[in-house]
């Protein structure tokens, strides 16, 4: 993308604070996982290191869970800016059983950037994290996963569409002509 996907703005806001509002809305507590310094500005929320720095999404999700105290933990890429308040309440309810995921799937593949995981993943992903091995969805197969659908998504209400993200130049322009 050329710049921090984090800052970039996105119809009037960063996408930072589309995320941000969305989860505040669905969750008693909200941290944004990355460097301190970087988010320094956002001094009302609480920013969690890499434990294993330059590791991924993976390294962000294992420190998050390390530090969390809640047993079902969001976890939200900032780059999803069509995620709403009412599916990540799906998402919540279909966690409610004893799965350590809980992913949605769309044709594009599994979201593991807008899962639910349970703090006992962060010793899936230690163990990858020390092996060199950074991949999320490898470590589903190691854990009870709970997989929501395509079809059950759309029966609920939901396009896939929503878990369109931002990589691109192209995405960002394809995404701001949709608004």
């Amino acid at each position: 993308m050329g710049t921090d996907k984090a800052f970039l703005n996105f119809d009037g806001r960063t996408l930072l604070e589309c995320a941000l509002s969305v989860l505040d809305t669905v969750c008693d507590r909200v941290t944004i996982g990355g460097d301190p310094t970087k988010f320094a500005e956002y001094k009302s929320r609480t920013v969690i290191a890499d434990i294993f720095p330059g590791c991924g999404p993976l390294g962000g999700i294992h420190s998050a869970l390390v530090n969390s105290d809640a047993e079902l933990n969001l976890m939200l890429a900032v780059d999803m800016p069509y995620v709403t308040a009412e599916l990540l309440s799906f998402i919540f309810a279909a966690a409610r059983h004893a799965a350590v995921v809980t992913v949605p799937r769309v044709s594009e593949g599994l979201q593991p950037l807008c899962a639910i995981y349970r703090r006992e993943f962060a010793v899936a992903a230690e163990r990858a994290l020390r092996g060199g091995k950074y991949k999320i969805d490898a470590l589903f197969s190691e854990v009870s996963t709970h997989v929501i659908e395509e079809g059950e998504l759309l029966a609920a209400g939901f396009s896939k569409r929503t878990f369109f993200n931002l990589n691109t130049p192209q995405d960002r322009a394809a995404g701001e002509r949709e608004i």
